[in-house]
């Protein structure tokens, strides 16, 4: 399988950054006037993805490949547990205190790599992480509240998406797969596990039938159309590149959508958080630049090495 090409890697990043934003506007309005439960919602997104897939594999988009159901259950664990401790910790937590957390998510996944599936990650990519985890800690700084159980629910959160990240992309290369053939089946069975674990959580019965419009059905759809293709280019770029590429990406997510609440939504914007923002910010582009270096070495090490053989 050819490797993907730079500029497919950026369309991926891309639209995954621009769905993400949307994603949240959209669920914000389906919050503010409809009340809908988040894990409601997730499972209305999951099972769209679901039917996404099908129509994509009945359109030749892809070729789906026999997977063993076993293997694919602590990936959908993984991600039940990721849905439900990261929305406990929103719960308990203020967005401050659970996007602080969260951050901590990079630092987890490189963890769980270097010790437990034995990768290397040079001083200079670890480096990077000392700007972004400063700049998000600067981000929040203003609005942190602590609460016992919240950062309990936060930090499980954080190993359980790490995991569920990590798990996504060593799957893929594990089971010789990409991220569509995994996602069409992981997708039904995390569908089906969150019908199960909603009802602990959310008042399911009395959301399912409100007052509902034509325009709110539209929205609802809408946004489980974007997440489809969220979740489409999640597996992607975690599969053809890694979990840390994505979360800086995410980290990048979260300023914009900083940015955009200040904007649109005249949100006040704390000194620090303008000046964590900036931080973050430079930790990317410092993270960027640093694993493209890598890469060039890597595509070049073979030409330069080839002579000694002859």
């Amino acid at each position: 399988m050819a490797a993907p090409t730079s500029q497919l890697i950026t369309l991926c990043l891309s639209l995954n950054l621009v769905c993400s934003i949307v994603i949240v506007l959209l669920n914000k309005l389906i919050y503010v006037n409809y009340a809908f439960p988040n894990m409601t919602l997730t499972c209305i997104h999951f099972f769209v993805t679901s039917v996404g897939l099908f129509i994509c594999q009945h359109l030749n988009v892809f070729q789906p490949k026999r997977l063993p159901f076993l293997d694919l259950l602590p990936l959908a664990a993984s991600f039940c547990g990721y849905v439900v401790f990261t929305n406990l910790s929103l719960q308990y937590n203020s967005v401050g205190t659970y996007q602080l957390i969260k951050a901590m998510t990079t630092p987890c996944i490189i963890f769980i790599q270097t010790y437990f599936y034995h990768k290397h990650f040079s001083l200079y990519v670890k480096s990077t992480l000392i700007p972004i985890t400063i700049g998000v800690f600067l981000n929040s700084y203003y609005d942190i509240k602590y609460n016992h159980l919240g950062v309990i629910f936060a930090t499980v959160g954080v190993l359980v998406t790490s995991l569920y990240q990590v798990w996504v992309g060593e799957k893929q290369h594990e089971l010789q797969v990409n991220s569509m053939q995994l996602l069409y089946y992981q997708a039904p069975i995390s569908t089906l596990m969150l019908l199960f674990i909603i009802p602990f959580f959310e008042p399911v019965f009395s959301y399912l039938l409100p007052p509902w419009n034509l325009h709110a059905a539209g929205i609802v759809t809408l946004s489980s159309i974007v997440a489809f293709l969220i979740n489409l280019t999640i597996y992607w770029i975690i599969g053809n590149t890694s979990p840390v590429t994505y979360n800086m990406v995410g980290h990048l997510k979260f300023c914009l959508i900083l940015f955009g609440a200040y904007l649109f939504f005249n949100e006040s914007l704390h000194f620090l958080q303008l000046l964590g923002i900036l931080i973050t910010l430079s930790g990317i582009i410092l993270y960027t630049h640093i694993k493209m270096a890598d890469q060039k070495t890597k595509n070049t090490l073979p030409l330069q090495t080839n002579p000694m053989k002859n």
